[in-house]
């Protein structure tokens, strides 16, 4: 259960900063309010929001549960996650974060925030190249090699 507190913690500070406080400094930037009428571009970005913020959470409860451990770099999950959203692709928790952002763009017509949430993607996509992979494998050696090989990083790999 200490997992699953460390874990929302640290989700909840990284959720406040990256998913609310930089969106909302973007937003206020550019004078965007919040959208009087709801039009089809408010719908999508909502079901687009919600399925990210969905998943982010799956993935934090699952990296506390089964992974013993939370999303933060510096306090990591002991076992190897393959459960969960982790099942389908590697890094789910950045798929989330980013349709969050998505969606938050959508809803408010905000240009500035598709470029953040595209900044987000690439940062996201470089760490998880060059720091996150490696650190997997050193860390868990060939039963993460074997994972690699068999789940996308961020496609799901089709099987026939």
């Amino acid at each position: 259960m200490l997992a699953l507190f460390r874990a929302l913690v640290y989700a909840s500070l990284f959720v406040g900063f990256f998913l609310v406080f930089v969106p909302e400094r973007i937003l206020a930037a550019g004078g965007i309010v919040r959208p009087e009428n709801m039009g089809p571009l408010q719908v999508a970005g909502l079901i687009v929001l919600s399925l990210g913020g969905a998943l982010a959470l799956w993935c934090i409860v699952t990296l506390a549960l089964v992974g013993k451990g939370t999303p933060a770099p510096f306090d990591p999950p002991r076992k190897l996650v393959v459960k969960g959203p982790y099942r389908w692709v590697r890094n789910p928790m950045y798929i989330g974060a980013g349709f969050v952002l998505v969606g938050t763009a959508l809803y408010f017509r905000s240009l500035g925030l598709a470029a953040f949430a595209a900044a987000f993607w690439t940062v996201a996509h470089l760490f998880v190249v060059f720091y996150e992979e490696i650190k997997l494998e050193r860390t868990f050696g060939a039963l993460y090699a074997d994972y690699r090989n068999a789940v996308g990083r961020w496609v799901p790999k089709w099987r026939s």
